[in-house]
């Protein structure tokens, strides 16, 4: 048997509780132990790697609808930052034994190296179906207290996301570069190799940000410069960059009102692209508003219309918050549309240089629908220096009709 593998573990009883009393029993993988935080669910089929180690998870506990997770294990290239950040994992049934020729351990070796509690052999269909009619709430996982009673307590008393500041969590502390591109055969290319022309410079605030936005942005043609999610706009621009990248994140952007400030501060001085946590940010900078989903929108399978050019596009998601666009009084025009509930996705804010999605079109492992976005802050970049790049396709060029 590989070392990796897990056959000869003692099954240990564990307990999923949510904040209204609902009870399921499984059994304990990861690190043993107990986890509080807001329980989703995500419909991906694969990514759960990605899944653990994007920040945008901090505070929640992610459900895997797909039944089976681990089968491919774990490797050093696809974490998304440096660490875990989802509280804890519940799957149906949890592969201890992977088989890839990337995979360098276990999922649950992984967990538990990361001290992150896992729970597997609880109905997951069921615990979906739940957190959709009841929405999305507090719950606790737990293999050290198997008491009911005791275990919703410390659920009820766990803090929510609501009003909640968790990007100083995972937010750089000092600002650093980045220069490596997507994964191809062979290796990672960069950004001057596949853009073949101009760079720009873009400045990325790290919210929270994902490693695969940065590769992307490295494959556009930027060169990447991140600074902390508190830096102010002045110094921000002291930097003299082409563009301003406004990260995904954790939570609620209200939490967040230094934030918010921020963005407003850098608004109509240089052309400005956020995706999920970065998009509500812009919306709120315009003195828009933004309201908490039922249950969220996380999974790589969400339909969403570009209504500048009628596409249709696949995307990945990560989210349970959202823009009122009629908050913004005709501040920013829509421009995406999530064809399962009408909630907004995409928006551009023409007068100030600024566009944003609510999804996330840098998602690894896919789909890669909307990758073209990132050459359209490219081009955005470019026409605000007055220069054009005709190598690009048509449909990057403008989000614009």
């Amino acid at each position: 048997m590989p070392p990796w593998g897990e056959k000869d573990k003692v099954s240990v009883k564990a307990l999923l509780v949510l904040a209204d009393g609902m009870v399921f029993e499984g059994r304990a993988f990861g690190c043993q132990g107990e986890a509080t935080g807001e329980v989703v669910f995500n419909t991906s089929m694969t990514g759960y790697q990605e899944i653990l180690t994007d920040p945008s998870y901090r505070g929640q506990i992610v459900t895997m609808t797909y039944p089976q997770i681990g089968n491919y294990g774990i490797n050093p290239e696809d974490n998304e930052s440096s660490r875990v950040w989802a509280a804890g994992f519940i799957v149906k049934e949890y592969c201890p034994v992977p088989s890839n020729w990337r995979s360098g351990e276990s999922l649950g070796h992984f967990l538990e190296r990361q001290r992150i509690p896992g729970i597997e052999g609880i109905d997951t269909r069921a615990l979906t179906k739940y957190i959709r009619d009841k929405g999305a709430q507090q719950g606790i996982i737990s293999s050290v207290d198997l008491d009911p009673k005791s275990l919703l307590e410390k659920a009820r008393s766990a803090p929510g996301l609501v009003g909640r500041d968790l990007v100083r969590d995972v937010a750089c502390q000092k600002p650093y570069s980045w220069k490596d591109g997507r994964w191809v055969l062979g290796g990672q290319v960069t950004g001057r190799e596949r853009s073949r022309g101009r760079t720009f410079s873009a400045l990325v605030y790290d919210f929270g940000v994902k490693r695969n936005i940065l590769r992307s942005l490295v494959d556009s043609g930027c060169n990447i410069t991140v600074v902390p999610a508190s830096t102010p706009a002045h110094e921000a621009l002291a930097r003299e960059p082409d563009g301003i990248f406004l990260s995904n994140g954790p939570g609620d952007p209200e939490g967040v009102p230094y934030a918010v400030q921020i963005v407003r501060d850098l608004l109509g001085k240089k052309p400005i692209f956020g995706i999920c946590l970065g998009h509500q940010l812009l919306g709120l900078a315009l003195g828009g508003r933004t309201y908490k989903l039922k249950f969220g929108h996380h999974g790589g399978n969400h339909p969403v219309k570009d209504l500048t050019t009628g596409r249709v596009e696949i995307t990945a998601q990560n989210h349970g918050f959202a823009v009122d666009i009629d908050s913004l009084k005709g501040k920013a025009r829509l421009t995406h549309i999530n064809l399962y509930d009408k909630t907004v996705e995409g928006m551009e804010c023409p007068d100030v240089n600024a566009f944003s999605v609510q999804y996330h079109p840098e998602a690894s492992p896919g789909p890669h629908d909307a990758s073209y976005l990132f050459h359209r802050f490219r081009e955005m970049m470019g026409a605000a220096k007055k220069e054009f790049f005709p190598s690009c396709p048509k449909e990057m060029i403008s989000i614009r009709s």
